[in-house]
């Protein structure tokens, strides 16, 4: 098992490779937007909605359970049985997988009828049902890559994966697609498809590589539906209401009076402005993406001390990080979509969802962290309750208020479970929010963001930002040299073994 490194160091190593996937990826999707349009960017959405349910319902929760039970298994010293709990991962999922790939490839036709409204839709539908198996068996190896940090392997992989992705769909756009909607379609389709079989092939030859030993029988299968059952369920529940809100938001959007492109108008906000608002995320990603399993890992260990000292760093971080992207995409939201898709109305909607940046990446990490400590049926009522008001709420609010009753719904429904999900964080760790912190940092947004505003210099919001933190004591010196710590590998101040065994953590 190769050397651990400190998490949030390997936070920082997964997440450049991250950045810059992201930055290509939104590349790429400012490329398609401009190639087929806002209606065609629509109609995508609604193709790869139906593709991500079957996704979800194949994968069944088995990524995070092998994270969670691998990481258990390490956690206690036995890495013997980490060969027993992938064959039992790879079964679970080939059966899942299979059974929901062969609904999709035999319902395509009445899905792409009756659900999309558009029979152009079927060959996409059916060749992401041929793939499906590969998709999901390759989670449960990214699953177990996490879980045994091997993360700079794993993100090497990654990118080969984006880049396979991104060239068969470039090739197939620019030699065969054209314009043609269907054919556009297919052409996204394959590429993600083919780029998961690659990635399979990479992760299954690396870990035949290491030759590890195989420990004596263990009961498996009880620990793993305990641990994917109850994530399947939520994440299938919660995948089919959010198929069932992007397939039902352009057919309310049209008794809307106020509307006259209801496909337009719901791929301008999920095809536009929802890339660019998450486009920073995927830092947090990272560090949520490893905070499961490490939380599992401690919480097996008893490590208490170590378990109070991630929950406080993690949440402290996301806050700073999610305000200050907050105020940032703020300022530039007009120009910034202007400049990539050519669309004004994209700028304004924007500017409004950025208001909403802070607890959506705080939510992040704090799903994460529950997840890690083992609280998945907890995570699958409140996902029940809040997609479910979700849907609620658009069917009500959408003929009558268009677009504003789809911002509304969505600030409610996320806000709440953001609350649920805090909540519970605090109560099983013991965690107290300051208020103070938050406060100030509010402050701080708003004071920049109106300065820079104000004078129309809003560069000026950036370093306006953390002076002001610094003035009022959200940063503090003892911030900074953790932060020198995560890159330049300081013994003392970085998240490391002295501050796994608890002996040095802050709890401000």
């Amino acid at each position: 098992m190769p050397k651990s490194k400190p998490i949030f160091y390997r936070a920082l190593m997964l997440t450049g490779v991250n950045l810059l996937l992201r930055a290509v990826g939104t590349s790429f999707h400012v490329y398609l937007s401009r190639h087929v349009g806002a209606a065609g960017i629509g109609l995508l959405q609604l193709v790869m909605s139906v593709g991500n349910l079957a996704m979800v319902a194949g994968i069944a929760g088995i990524r995070t359970a092998t994270m969670y039970l691998t990481a258990e298994e390490l956690g206690k010293g036995q890495p013997q049985n980490v060969s027993r709990i992938l064959s039992s991962c790879f079964l679970y999922s080939i059966l899942c997988s299979s059974v929901i790939g062969a609904g999709l490839f035999f319902g395509a036709p009445m899905l792409a009828e009756h659900w999309i409204g558009n029979q152009q839709t079927i060959p996409a539908l059916k060749i992401f049902a041929a793939f499906l198996p590969a998709v999901c068996l390759s989670s449960v190896m990214s699953g177990y890559f996490t879980a045994a940090n091997r993360i700079g392997t794993l993100a090497l992989v990654e990118v080969a994966e984006q880049l396979c992705s991104m060239a068969v769909t470039m090739l197939a756009l620019q030699l065969w697609a054209g314009q043609d909607a269907e054919r556009s379609c297919i052409s996204v389709v394959l590429g993600g498809s083919i780029s998961a079989c690659v990635t399979l092939v990479l992760l299954v030859w690396l870990r035949l590589r290491e030759h590890a030993r195989r420990g004596k029988k263990i009961c498996v299968r009880r620990r793993l539906l305990q641990a994917a059952v109850p994530l399947a369920g939520a994440d299938v529940v919660r995948s089919g209401i959010s198929t069932a809100e992007n397939l039902l938001v352009p057919k309310r959007l049209a008794l809307c009076s106020r509307v006259d492109d209801p496909l337009s108008a719901f791929g301008r906000v999920s095809g536009m402005v929802f890339p660019l608002m998450m486009f920073p995320a995927c830092i947090l990603y990272a560090l949520a993406e490893l905070l499961i399993p490490e939380l599992a890992r401690c919480n097996a260990a008893g490590s208490k001390k170590r378990i109070a000292y991630l929950v406080q760093k993690g949440l402290w971080a996301a806050m700073l990080y999610g305000f200050f992207f907050s105020g940032l995409i703020f300022l530039f939201a007009e120009p910034l979509c202007q400049s990539l898709y050519h669309n004004e109305l994209a700028g304004r909607s924007l500017r409004y969802y950025a208001l909403m940046i802070p607890f959506l990446y705080c939510d992040a990490i704090t799903d994460a962290m529950t997840k890690g400590l083992g609280q998945q049926k907890i995570c699958v009522r409140y996902n029940i309750l809040t997609s479910a008001m979700d849907v609620a709420l658009l069917f009500l609010l959408l003929p009558v208020f268009g677009m504003k009753g789809y911002f509304f719904s969505f600030l409610v429904t996320h806000l709440i479970n953001f609350a649920l999900s805090l909540r519970r964080l605090c109560i099983i760790t013991g965690y107290r929010v300051p208020f103070a912190i938050p406060a100030y940092t509010v402050s701080a947004v708003l004071l920049a963001a109106w300065t820079a505003g104000l004078f129309r210099l809003e560069w000026v919001y950036i370093p306006l930002f953390f002076i002001l933190l610094w003035l009022w004591g959200v940063l503090t010196r003892e911030d900074i040299r953790w932060a020198k710590g995560l890159i330049f590998h300081s013994p003392v101040d970085r998240m490391g073994r002295r501050d796994y065994n608890g002996e040095s953590y802050r709890t401000g």
